[in-house]
């Protein structure tokens, strides 16, 4: 029987590592395609809104709204909304800042809600409900657009009375920060160099992540609105409206700038939101994708698509497999050949988005065993985040603080909103002693081939309880070089 889920598992991880090899094959064939962009004079231009969730925001409001306020549109027909739901001095500066550019011909509003109900879906839903505009803009606390970026999205939503939504590509605003950001830039370049581009341009369905897009108002209110039941509130939007015949485009051309989270709580902290969230809406979504109109090659690539996060348990469960099967006489891993030539998909993905945005791109590549061992290491976190999401809808929004670092400055150890590490580190420290306890095993019955696997599991789980709980040692906050100390 362990042997069968052993091999169910490393079957199932290989259609993960397999649509990675699909995705990059589709990017190679379609990555020269342009959107199309409609010419239309200023006065033509219509009402756009951009609306700035945040809560308890207060390293980062004011660059936030400062860059909102830059943006390049007519003035007449631009409304900045703060959309605030702080319960700390973030009000307070967001409100100053806006009074400051409203001083200066800019319509910028910090709406207050009393309470988070709904969250940042129930944010953006109240937002919508306070203007007329025809289209909305998005950008979360970490983000800083570019002057630019309402003129070079707005035309290609023009040009396609269909799209209902426009996506844009993420770009790093800390990416030198550590090694952690550096890893993270890594992972965040393969979807949005990649897997977006490949996913929009061949025709398949894409998900809004979250910020840096614009949406068509009459999309979302026609697709049902901003909803509250899972996590992940932009992918659930995305897909319903992409099932009500509207099409979501993705623009890789157009960056948008964003902070990436230093500390390792708070990276796995993200990555719970989303997995938990997407699991949910493969449970909210998987009926009406089956059941839509969709060729069978869109409908297999979706499902897979809002299932990736079921790669964190499945890696769990190879771990705790692999001990017993070490004992018997064969290790019952005969389908690793299959999973070893598929499994170069995500690699070559890497590879090509690096190779797309960099002179430089193979000392890049450096840090692609960095991210192994960070990937593997969150395992535990995420799986219980997926399970979750299998058995409850909804949940408390934990939001990751934010701590405005740029390039290689910035500070977060002495921030009120510094994470501390949760009961998670045990059980990381728990699978990291299963992995070595394998990995003696390995070595006393002459099974090498299962080393590799087992100690990238140990040092991932290891390294991820390390990092936890030294950058919430006390003496990092009097310490003058907190700013990049103990990450990864």
């Amino acid at each position: 029987m362990i042997r069968i889920v052993y091999t169910a598992a490393l079957v199932w991880l290989s259609v993960y590592a397999l649509q990675s090899l699909v995705l990059t094959l589709l990017y190679l064939r379609h990555r020269r395609t342009v959107a199309p962009r409609a010419a239309v004079a200023e006065d033509g231009w219509p009402h756009v809104a951009v609306q700035l969730p945040i809560y308890n925001e207060r390293h980062v409001v004011e660059r936030l709204i400062d860059a909102a306020a830059a943006l390049d549109y007519p003035a007449d027909r631009l409304t900045i909304q703060v959309l605030d739901d702080s319960t700390d001095d973030t009000t307070a500066l967001a409100e100053a800042r806006a009074a400051y550019h409203r001083q200066r011909g800019i319509a910028v509003e910090v709406l207050h809600r009393a309470d988070r109900r709904g969250f940042k879906a129930g944010a953006l839903a109240w937002g919508l409900a306070q203007t007329e505009a025809e289209i909305v803009a998005v950008f979360d606390a970490d983000f800083r657009p570019q002057p630019d970026f309402l003129r070079r999205t707005v035309p290609v939503m023009l040009a396609q009375p269909d799209a209902g939504m426009v996506q844009t590509r993420w770009t790093h605003l800390n990416e030198q920060y550590s090694p952690l950001t550096r890893v993270q830039s890594l992972a965040l370049d393969g979807h949005f160099v990649v897997e977006q581009t490949a996913r929009s341009r061949a025709g398949l369905l894409i998900n809004f992540n979250g910020s840096g897009g614009l949406w068509r108002r009459a999309c979302i209110e026609e697709a049902g609105g901003w909803q509250a039941d899972t996590m992940t509130e932009d992918m659930d939007l995305s897909y319903r409206a992409q099932l009500a015949g509207w099409r979501c485009l993705y623009l890789p051309d157009v960056e948008a700038p964003a902070e990436l989270p230093a500390q390792m709580e708070a990276f796995k902290r993200q990555q719970v939101r989303w997995a938990k969230g997407s699991i949910q809406c493969l449970r909210k979504l998987s009926w009406p994708i089956l059941r839509s109109n969709l060729p069978l090659h869109q409908k297999a690539m979706a499902l897979v698509h809002i299932s990736g996060y079921f790669t964190q348990p499945l890696v769990v469960i190879l771990l705790l497999a692999s001990l017993p099967l070490l004992l018997r006489p064969q290790p019952g891993a005969g389908v690793w050949p299959l999973f070893g030539l598929v499994g170069l998909g995500p690699p070559l993905l890497f590879a090509i988005s690096q190779a797309a945005l960099y002179p430089r791109w193979p000392r890049r590549l450096l840090y692609l065993p960095i991210f192994l061992v960070v990937a593997a290491g969150i395992t535990f976190s995420t799986s219980r985040a997926v399970y979750e999401g299998l058995t409850r809808w909804g949940g408390m929004f934990r939001r990751t603080p934010k701590f405005r670092l740029e390039g290689r400055e910035g500070r977060w150890a002495d921030s009120v909103y510094r994470l501390r590490p949760d009961w998670t580190i045990l059980g990381e420290l728990g699978l990291m002693a299963y992995a070595l306890a394998g990995i003696v095993l390995a070595w006393q019955h002459g099974r090498y081939g299962s080393l590799p696997f087992l100690l990238l599991c140990a040092l991932g789980y290891g390294i991820v309880a390390w990092t936890g709980v030294w950058q919430s040692r006390p003496a990092l906050d009097r310490s003058a070089g907190a700013r990049r100390t103990g990450v990864v």
